[in-house]
This record gives structure tokens, sequence and C-alpha cells, in this order.
């Protein structure tokens, strides 16, 4: 088993939760305590947890969008999947955006509420080495939509 280490950054932060034992990733919480956080149209903000963890060596955090948010609402993780090395000692944040384009939906984030959720993965150590010309393969450079729609 793999620990990872999470802080409390403030005595009230919640330190991530999995719904359920084999769930493969853990909620994770906003924490603004002040006032509520709202998000307009074409905003994007940052939203603290209030957590630092302790990534292994060997490991990464992957800070990945919450399911039903990104199909009940125009929400989305800005930078999905998000990256913690596990060199980061600092706070868990998420970068949250509405794509919405209508006035009329401005969502609101509560102290405490789930906003994304993380991961964990194996990173095995792996290093670039320059050449002067890479190996064929039957795709070579064919890229987006080249093996059709």
């Amino acid at each position: 088993m793999i620990v990872v280490r999470a802080k409390r950054l403030y005595p009230d932060a919640k330190i991530p939760t999995r719904a359920h034992p084999d769930d493969a990733c853990f909620d994770l919480y906003a924490y603004h305590p002040e006032s509520k956080i709202r998000i307009h149209p074409g905003e994007r903000i940052m939203i603290n947890t209030g957590v630092a963890l302790a990534i292994p060596p060997g490991y990464e955090g992957v800070v990945r969008p919450r399911s039903g948010w990104s199909f009940d609402t125009h929400l989305r993780i800005a930078n999905s999947p998000g990256t913690i090395d596990s060199g980061y000692r600092g706070e868990v944040m998420v970068i949250m955006e509405n794509i919405s384009s209508n006035e009329k939906d401005v969502y609101v984030i509560e102290h405490g509420q789930r906003i994304a959720q993380i991961g964990f993965r194996r990173v095995p150590p792996i290093e670039l080495a320059e050449v002067d010309e890479l190996e064929e393969t039957s795709r070579g450079d064919g890229g987006f939509g080249s093996t059709g729609y």
C-alpha cells in the first residue's frame, strides 16, 4: 500500500476522502470559509482546498473533474488533468472555469463542497535522449484525425 500524507493547512479544512473503499480517486473540498465563491460565465478562478500533500517519489497526484459536475454544469477544471508533482508541498489548488456563455449560468461554490477528485499514479523514471532520426512506425507522423472520425 502507498501512503500519501495529508496536512490540514487550517483546522477546519477537509482531508480528501473516498466515497467508497474501492474508488480510484479521493474527493477534494473547497476551502473558502469567509464567503461563497461565485463563478460567472467566462470566468476562471483558483479554489483553495486548505490541504497539502506529501506524494511519495515515483508518483504524481492527478486532479480530475467530478463526473456529475461535468455533465450537469458548465464548470470545468481548466488544466484537466492537473498534475501535482511529488516534490510539491504547497496547498492543493483547483483551477475552475465556467465555460457557459449564458449570463444566467452563475455557479456558487460553498465552503466544504466537493469540487474535484484526485487520484495517484505511478510515474516511472524516464530519460529523454536526443537523436537525429526516429524509427519508422505504421502510423508515422499521422496526427489528429489521421485514423478517421
